[in-house]
């Protein structure tokens, strides 16, 4: 079983880790662009949605297909996940980690039938319209069945919170929202629970700790410093340019991969968050607004006279946190990249003799 679980995770990194450089790409487009960011353009702003609901997943159901059955798979994977990102108002990553091997899985069969099947000189044809029909049928299926099962995901988790911070049991939300943001439904949580709480709160009491459950930075920041300072790879020197767009620019989701890559590293991000949740419950913390993006910059313009101390300390409290849990999981155990994750980056790096 623990191998097992080991081979998923392996290929998980797979699928996530070659295309680390597009959700950087993103994440400066991003900090960068958007009306809140650092130099705020409403033409290049327009690449953001489109980026993050287009093209990420369709790079991860490509790569996911593409380790089944190569570049066939990967295109058959890539058209089939486009099945669940249309008509969602969410980032379908979970659905193109489905849809994507599923495509590859699927065409590796069908070709395997047809070997030595095909009559002499229909080979390109009937390998073209073979691909194209099993497209058609899995977007169906991506978009009438995965699609709304990813999306009612989306929902429970919404609700889920929303009891947690009506029972007030706030540090345990912790347990909910970060598993749900690395899957890339950090807006929906926010957005459609905390913020609306949020807002009710602060004209009551002119702040609101439901601004600080989904958008601490902290245990980010303690992820990406783990994976610095004991991972290793990719994951290793991409992490400090992720830091700088995480915690000064804001973008959490520049984090997600890291998580995907690795899914046991979810105890460190619970571990920071559950700890930085508690700290704002005892010291009564709160924001009067929702920091957009979520960097500390826009931690500073919203911390309310007399709470900078309780809140900048736990946002520092989740991030050492995270950190030592996330350190101690890597030193016992790290990341085991697969074989096709290690070729594409010593093709990327320019290495011959391995790719």
């Amino acid at each position: 079983m623990r191998e097992r679980i080991q081979q998923f995770g392996g290929f998980l990194a797979g699928m996530i880790i070659p295309n680390i450089g597009a959700f950087i790409a993103w994440g400066l487009i991003t900090a960068l662009f958007i009306p809140t960011g650092w130099t705020p353009n409403d033409t290049f702003g327009e690449l953001v949605g489109p980026m993050i609901l287009y093209l990420l997943p369709v790079l991860i159901g490509y790569t996911g297909g593409k380790m089944i059955h190569g570049v066939r798979g990967g295109v058959v994977g890539a058209t089939a996940t486009m099945g669940v990102v249309v008509g969602a108002d969410i980032p379908m990553f979970m659905g193109a980690m489905i849809m994507g091997p599923l495509g590859g899985w699927v065409m590796k069969k069908v070709d395997d039938a047809l070997e030595d099947k095909i009559p002499v000189g229909f080979e390109m044809l009937i390998n073209n319209f073979s691909a194209g029909i099993l497209a058609v049928i899995l977007v169906l299926f991506g978009n009438i069945v995965i699609g709304p099962i990813v999306t009612a995901f989306s929902d429970a988790a919404g609700s889920l919170v929303d009891w947690l911070v009506n029972a007030r049991l706030l540090p345990l939300a912790a347990i909910v929202i970060e598993p749900a943001k690395v899957l890339f439904l950090n807006n929906a949580l926010n957005h459609g629970v905390l913020a609306p709480l949020g807002v009710a709160a602060v004209e009551e009491s002119g702040k609101a700790i439901h601004f600080l459950l989904e958008t601490d930075p902290g245990p980010g920041l303690g992820l990406l410093i783990a994976y610095y300072v004991a991972g290793k790879g990719l994951l290793k020197e991409s992490a400090p340019g992720a830091m700088i767009i995480h915690f000064l620019g804001g973008i959490h989701e520049i984090y997600f991969p890291y998580v995907l890559a690795h899914p046991i590293m979810i105890i460190p991000m619970i571990a920071g968050g559950f700890a930085a949740d508690l700290w704002f419950t005892i010291l009564d913390a709160g924001l009067v607004a929702t920091p957009s993006p979520g960097s500390i910059f826009a931690y500073l313009a919203v911390i309310p006279r007399g709470q900078h101390f309780a809140v900048l300390t736990g946002v520092l409290i989740g991030a050492v946190v995270s950190a030592a849990v996330g350190i101690f999981i890597l030193r016992v155990r790290p990341v085991k990249e697969t074989e096709d994750v290690e070729e594409m980056e010593a093709e990327a790096a320019g290495v011959p003799g391995l790719a």
